[in-house]
């Protein structure tokens, strides 16, 4: 059985059968035939489906957005915000998907020859995703592999099959013919058999890096295509010329931003040393002045953190910090697990924060922040990039073209802003490198990840 658990409140929400693996076959084989009808509609009749689809997110968003404060914690403000955002990545690909796909002619001058590159869809395209972001994450590949005339099989996390049955029945409210989108309530282990699946052309997998290569290794096994968005532990560099001010409220902003439950959430401060002590002061006051509370809770009592999703979650995260202390790391706010029922863990500012510290070191998917001290930019340059990770990145400088040649050339990410904080946008490739992943989504990169680049030549008759 798969079992969604309210992290409020520690009650089972509902449980779910499992599928049988003949149950995956039909499934899988369904959505093949589908695919063959579907890849040839055009880009016209694709796109009324995703704009149907948009507005359905519209239409439910506040039952989808206490759907996922049930199954995971977020506050409904932030669910109803996803919602929106995912009917945004509709729009998105229903008005650009041609434009992103249009033949591109390739000129062969004196050859007698025409040629052109053009964009064919894979077929079934399976993605593995994760709880954090129950709805966004699913339409960030949703919406383009459908725009492309793929169909998806979603194996979601477990405890977000709610969330998972909720966007399939979207579609199909949407009018998107049957088989194209479809929910594999599968666990985790039954993932690498439907990958080996000859219906499966390609896989794309968010999560954790352990969970990417598990899931690389399995495509890597029977040669089929993979897009991976990993974890992160995005540095944010404050420079001696920041506003300070502004700088503290974004990288707040950031760093609790879902409940700290963020892959791009800012989870390194650096700043220059000059500083140090003013930002840092400015940040504390800004971390604290979030709440924590019931994700059902509206107007006045709405909390500007939900819960963790899972009490192991907050226990390993505890562990985080406790291990960071241990080492000589500084509590300067939160820290203390909450003595009240649910997986609440309070903002938390660590500083004096060095290598060989687990804040340092690792990804901490909550909301606890590490200050980390650098003599000037050189020296926070290379500690940003002092990281198995590169998701995103940010600096804060009143000097913009300082910023932006950090930006560009010295931060070892895929995603970086200059005095703002990281976040995906449809317009805007989005991924990493490192262990943060390969591949792109979103904008017309994301769209052309699962296509047969084809290249045509034709010579005269």
């Amino acid at each position: 059985m798969l079992r969604s658990v309210n992290p409020a409140t520690g009650q089972t929400v509902r449980e779910y059968a499992e599928m049988t693996p003949a149950a995956v076959s039909t499934a899988l084989d369904l959505a093949d035939r589908a695919f063959l009808e579907w890849r040839e509609a055009s880009f016209e009749s694709r796109a009324v489906v995703l704009r149907a689809a948009a507005a359905r997110l519209r239409a439910r968003a506040v039952e989808d957005a206490r759907r996922m404060a049930v199954e995971m914690g977020k506050p409904v403000a932030q669910g109803r915000a996803e919602a929106e955002k995912c009917a945004s990545v509709c729009e998105h690909y229903a008005t650009y998907a041609a434009r992103y796909l249009a033949p591109d002619p390739v000129a062969m001058d004196g050859e007698g020859e025409r040629a052109f590159v053009t964009y064919r869809p894979l077929g079934v395209v399976l993605a593995v995703m994760p709880w954090n972001f129950p709805f966004w994450q699913v339409f960030r590949f949703a919406a383009p592999a459908l725009m492309a005339g793929n169909a998806c099989v979603l194996k979601h996390a477990s405890n977000v099959s709610g969330c998972s049955l909720a966007m399939e029945e979207i579609f199909r409210e949407a009018g998107l013919p049957p088989g194209l989108f479809t929910s594999l309530l599968i666990p985790s282990s039954a993932v690498a058999s439907a990958i080996e699946s000859r219906h499966v052309r390609a896989v794309t997998l968010t999560g954790s890096t352990p969970a990417g290569r598990a899931v690389a290794a399995a495509a890597g096994r029977v040669l089929k295509k993979s897009v991976l968005e990993l974890g992160g532990s995005d540095p944010y560099v404050v420079l001696e010329d920041a506003d300070l001010d502004r700088a503290a409220e974004a990288c707040a902003a950031s760093r609790v931003i879902n409940s700290g439950q963020s892959c791009i959430a800012a989870k390194r401060f650096v700043v220059v040393e000059e500083v140090r002590a003013a930002f840092t002061d400015r940040f504390v006051a800004a971390m604290r002045a979030n709440r924590y509370g019931d994700p059902l809770a509206g107007g006045p009592e709405a909390p500007d953190l939900g819960p963790m999703a899972r009490e192991d979650l907050r226990d390993e995260l505890h562990g985080q910090v406790e291990q960071s202390l241990s080492r000589g790391a500084r509590l300067l706010v939160g820290g203390i697990v909450p003595g009240d029922p649910g997986a609440f863990y309070p903002p938390t500012v660590l500083d004096g924060v060095l290598p060989g510290m687990a804040a340092y070191d690792e990804e901490t998917f909550g909301p606890v922040a590490a200050v980390i001290a650098a003599r000037d930019e050189a020296d926070a340059i290379r500690i940003a990039n002092d990281s198995p990770f590169g998701l995103g990145a940010a600096v804060f400088t009143r000097d913009v073209a300082r910023g932006e040649r950090i930006a560009a050339q010295g931060f070892e990410a895929g995603a970086c802003f200059v005095n703002d904080f990281v976040r995906s946008d449809p317009r805007l490739p989005f991924g990493g490198i490192k262990e943060s992943g390969y591949g792109r989504e979103l904008a017309a990169f994301g769209i052309r990840e699962f296509v047969n680049v084809k290249s045509v030549v034709v010579a005269r008759a």
